[in-house]
């Protein structure tokens, strides 16, 4: 069996320095209460988590998983009509709110942002309306104020991580062997701390991939090198005309923090077009986006954006009895992809049998047979240093003996 990985260049982009590379990761959904958290963890994963008008009413973090949409799956589901039909999963949790002095214990601070470490990327939920109906934790809204809390937060819990860490790693108990400090270790302390103690994210300081791998062996839940979508929700009238004064200085505030992806959206208008399609299906629902300037739904660009910024690509299985798309970390080898179906397809991995999904959709005929792309050239066998694309539709032989 071919050895894992370390992390290579493909692997590296979104959360993987950082980051666990596994294929069961999870976005957090974060902010301050009353922001419309719950709501959009419910309407992301068409679950029913409590969404109240007060201050902490998520303790315990939900989860769930909601699939990720994508036409290329639809179209294999529609050739092949299999009986089942499994998308991509992303995982997904519901933390509760944080207020100014959360790192403190402010609110049970220290119990939620220990929920972030457990995440491995996070959805930053802002609010950017005034309603009398909805309350504020600080009785008025201030995007640019509330950035501020939150990130403030989140860099003092990290550093007093970092200093329980380091004293763990670096102070000598009698009778045991001092640690050898490394250069690139000690480089990456020093950034870590003075950036965090100056209330700025740790991925800011800047990093060389040594400095990365010898840090987090000894800290790698540190909550400001995870990726972060920041999702600013708008009045249900401020999205659909695409317009509110805190747009353009939320994104100026985020450029000069570290840069991170913007999606604009409303909980409100969401909600709506959600019910309609509950109670009619999908004409109902075309009905509300046609009265509403053509406005659609941004769920399926949070839900593949947050995928994307954990580092993950998954490739499809197909078949009459079953089409499947399966989650794997960018940068995976064919044994470690085919690992993801059963861990016997990597112990006895023999081969791959595959071709790209464009290829196939290009050449097959509209048949559900590989038959066309054979004669092509475009299906194809792959070994062990084989690095799965997205979008790959695999067939894998393996042998697994008593």
């Amino acid at each position: 069996m071919p050895k894992k990985p370390e992390l290579n260049e493909a692997g590296q982009a979104g959360a993987a320095k950082w980051g666990r590379v596994k294929t069961s990761l999870r976005m957090g959904v974060v902010g301050l209460p009353n922001v419309g958290k719950s709501s959009l963890f419910n309407l992301l994963t068409e679950q029913a988590a409590a969404a109240e008008n007060f201050p902490f009413c998520t303790i315990e973090p939900n989860e769930a998983q909601c699939g990720v949409p994508d036409q290329r799956f639809k179209w294999l589901c529609d050739l092949y009509k299999p009986s089942s039909k499994v998308p991509a999963k992303l995982l997904v949790t519901d933390i509760a709110g944080l207020i100014k002095g959360a790192s403190e214990g402010a609110g049970l601070g220290n119990a939620f942002l220990s929920h972030i470490q457990a995440v491995d990327g996070i959805y930053h939920c802002i609010r950017a309306f005034e309603s009398e109906e909805v309350i504020h934790v600080d009785d008025s809204v201030d995007p640019i104020r509330d950035l501020e809390t939150i990130q403030g937060e989140l860099c003092k819990k990290d550093l007093a991580y970092v200093r329980k860490q380091i004293e763990g790693y670096e102070v000598v108990k009698k009778g045991v062997k001092p640690p050898k400090l490394s250069e690139s270790y000690m480089s990456a302390r020093d950034k870590i701390v003075a950036h965090l103690e100056a209330d700025k994210p740790a991925f800011m300081a800047g990093f060389s991939d040594g400095e990365i791998l010898d840090f987090k062996a000894i800290a790698p839940a540190l909550i400001t090198t995870k990726p972060i979508v920041y999702l600013v929700n708008l009045s249900k009238k401020q999205f659909i005309q695409k317009k509110s004064k805190w747009l353009p200085k939320i994104a100026d505030w985020i450029a000069t923090h570290g840069g991170g992806t913007v999606i604009p959206f409303s909980v409100e208008y969401e909600e709506e077009v959600f019910g309609a399609f509950q109670a009619g299906g999908a004409t109902a629902k075309a009905a509300v986006i046609e009265a509403h300037q053509g406005t659609k739904s941004v769920l399926p660009r949070i839900i593949k954006c947050g995928y994307k910024e954990l580092g993950l690509i998954y490739f499809f299985t197909a078949g009459e009895k079953e089409v499947r798309a399966w989650n794997i970390y960018n940068g995976s080898l064919a044994p470690q992809a085919a690992g993801a179906i059963h861990s016997d397809f990597e112990r006895g991995f023999i081969k791959a049998e595959l071709c790209a999904y464009e290829d196939f959709k290009a050449h097959c005929g509209g048949k559900a047979s590989m038959a066309a792309l054979k004669s092509l050239g475009k299906y194809r066998q792959e070994g062990k240093n084989y690095l799965v694309k997205d979008g790959d539709i695999i067939e894998f032989k393996f042998n697994v003996s008593k």
